[in-house]
């Protein structure tokens, strides 16, 4: 074959700035498309062998050969697949196979990833200019006849074509690294990039360090020299280090980098739980033990693969956040691609394997097409009927992991109306009988006592005595006690406008209440102690409200009505997200200092407002309001002490 030369059938200085700074934003990802290209080649040459069009020798160890040079800045890609004619690498290299350049270009240049451009061949091949100034491709096709063929082309713009030396069939490409890019002649970084894209493709993949392996043959050589002259003048002749340095390289480099079969590629009867911990532990680097996973495993009405991790989460991290890993016929596409993957689903761990995804040609983003709105139904679908499986069919199961799972699932509730509409039904809650029961099992219990009125707890410790008291009368309520609980309850109440919400510090139910005091002797005992309270503690803005509690041991309490504290809890969301201008004072100082006129020390104040203790004992029965629901002030508490040892002092 005489050397043919030419120009590139495309406008290549204005194709490979779109595939550097449009297709390609990762420059490391031509690895994982010479790779591929590798994978593709030998799969079909597997495909043709079963088919009986084409005959592989026995014993073929097919695979994929990366080779890297730091000394001469190479990095060398190899496969023994089904290589290329002078034909098809004339119309799957020179012409890169499009339908006209200037139309592509026209059509590309100014689009966003969306768009349709699957199926151009050639793009996966011209990455390697990213990072080469000069690539070679030698390749022999299995066609019986086929002559070897050498292509090479400096930066992409010309080639030059001629017939190779190569004797078998496949291909090598070599790349000739620029200079900014000689990092991906390092051994490591080769093998971090190789980790991250092709840890699970199907075919085998090695890695080979020129330099590395030269310098060991050549100590192999010398080991092997001085073992002779050993034997020759009598020593015994044993294993030089070098010898036992180079033996180990080769032991390392016949190992694969990647796992052909993974997990997800089994059929769940084959799998045991040992196997999902492992490949969990291994994959996400979490050597805590995943709660519990799904299989996912589906072949029509398209073909879907994968395993979800339910991991340990922090129930009160504000932000939940997991790592979903897609992949497309085993070669990793991208992390967390919400198209694809529910956004509440964002929270687990896993792999989603769907070789029908529609991917643009550098399989980083996906085509707008309503079959992905198909798969992430699907996906939401198979993780409720997990969890309600598991409701139904393990309910102790599902109780010892719903502190866990809560989080998680009242995510999906508020983010998907499909998961809310299946999980509605299922949803449980821990009561102060510390036992777990649904929202009608509560709602029925207190129809005679608060009907429609759900009472709930969001800090056991801080509402202790709150707690103490609802049991004390008999009054149930439930534990809401994650940050996702409070947007949780407006979606409740949304959705049955009939039920309330109340924090058990909101208010203090009627059933708390002895006998009721006349209008008039509440506004009177009302003002009087407001006025005293007022002067005792230097504060004008304060709230009093007089009630005759059953138990006279109760002298204060706070309250906040439960539409002005989560107004207060709505301003501090904004002001900590640097949008403290909107509506900068509402939902503050709406607390209310509760006191119980049944009380003695609350008679005492009422009957004694002038007496020189009475500033003591007022101060002392706000700070015991506060205390109940949340802590002192170092200042406050420094005052609270040194007042309870005057009080305490004058007991003597």
């Amino acid at each position: 074959m005489a050397i043919q030369k030419g120009n590139l059938s495309i406008d290549s200085e204005n194709i490979f700035p779109i595939i550097k700074k449009w297709l390609y934003s990762d420059h490391d990802i031509f690895i994982r498309e010479l790779i591929s290209n590798g994978v593709d080649a030998i799969t079909k040459m597997k495909r043709l062998d079963s088919m009986g069009e084409a005959s592989v020798e026995e014993g073929t160890h097919f695979m994929v050969t990366v080779t890297s040079s730091p000394s001469e800045k190479t990095l060398t890609f190899q496969d023994n697949g089904i290589g290329m004619t002078k034909e098809e690498v004339e119309k799957y290299i020179n012409q890169i196979a499009f339908s006209g350049a200037a139309d592509f270009l026209e059509k590309y240049k100014d689009k966003d990833q969306s768009e349709q451009i699957i199926g151009h061949f050639g793009l996966g091949f011209y990455s390697a200019f990213m990072v080469a100034d000069k690539v070679t491709i030698d390749t022999l096709s299995y066609q019986d006849g086929a002559k070897p063929v050498h292509w090479e082309s400096d930066g992409g713009l010309t080639y030059e074509m001629s017939e190779g030396n190569r004797l078998e069939r496949g291909t090598t490409i070599i790349l000739y690294l620029s200079e900014d890019s000689i990092e991906f002649a390092n051994e490591y970084r080769v093998k971090e990039v190789i980790n991250k894209y092709c840890s699970f493709m199907p075919v085998e993949i090695y890695y080979i360090n020129e330099d590395k392996a030269k310098e060991e043959a050549k100590k192999e050589i010398e080991a092997e020299v001085k073992s002779e002259e050993d034997e020759f003048i009598g020593d015994e002749p044993k294993k030089d280090d070098k010898v036992v340095e180079a033996e180990e390289t080769k032991k390392d480099e016949s190992k694969p980098l990647n796992d052909i079969n993974p997990l997800w590629t089994r059929t769940p009867a084959d799998c045991k739980d040992e196997d999902y911990i492992d490949f969990y532990q291994h994959l996400f680097l979490d050597f805590k033990e995943p709660l519990f996973w799904i299989h996912l495993n589906m072949d029509y009405p398209f073909n879907l693969k994968g395993i979800l991790y339910f991991p340990r989460i922090n129930p009160n991290m504000d932000k939940l956040e997991g790592t979903v890993k897609l992949y497309n016929n085993q070669v990793f596409v991208a992390d967390n691609i919400k198209e694809v993957i529910p956004e509440f689903l964002l929270v687990l761990k896993g792999v989603i394997d769907c070789p029908d995804l529609p991917l643009n040609v550098s399989r980083s983003a996906l085509q707008n097409d309503g079959f992905v709105a198909k798969i992430s139904d699907y996906i939401t679908k198979k993780v409720a009927d997990k969890l309600i499986g598991m409701y139904k069919n393990h309910r102790d199961r599902y109780e010892e992991l719903w502190d866990d799972l809560s989080p998680f699932i009242k995510f999906g509730c508020l983010r998907d109306n499909k998961f809310d509409e299946k999980m509605k039904d299922h949803m449980i809650f821990k009561n102060l009988e510390d036992k777990y029961i649904t929202l009608p099992e509560y709602l029925e219990a207190a129809k005679d006592t608060h009907e429609n009125q759900v009472f709930y707890v969001s800090d056991a410790e801080t509402q202790a005595r709150y707690i103490q008291m609802f049991k004390d009368e008999g009054i149930d309520a439930i534990y809401l006690t994650h940050n996702i609980d409070n947007p949780y309850i407006t979606m409740m109440e949304a959705r049955d406008e009939s039920v309330k919400f109340a924090r058990i510090d909101s208010d203090l139910s009627a059933n708390f209440k002895g006998e009721a005091l006349s209008e008039e002797d509440e506004k009177k005992y009302t003002d009087s102690l407001t006025e005293t309270f007022k002067k005792a503690l230097g504060v004008e803005n304060i709230k009093i409200k007089v009630e005759s509690l059953k138990d006279e041991n109760v002298s204060s309490m706070l309250t906040q009505s439960e539409a002005d504290r989560r107004m207060a809890e709505m301003m501090k969301m904004y002001s900590e997200a640097g949008m403290g201008g909107m509506g900068m004072n509402l939902g503050q100082d709406t607390e209310t200092l509760v006191l119980n006129s049944n009380n003695k020390l609350v008679k005492y104040v009422l009957d004694n407002p002038d007496e020189e203790i009475t500033p003591t004992i007022c101060s002392q029965l706000y700070d015991l309001a506060v205390l109940a629901n949340k802590p002192l002030t170092a200042e406050e508490l420094t005052r609270f002490v040194a007042r309870s040892n005057e009080i305490l002092t004058k007991l003597i």
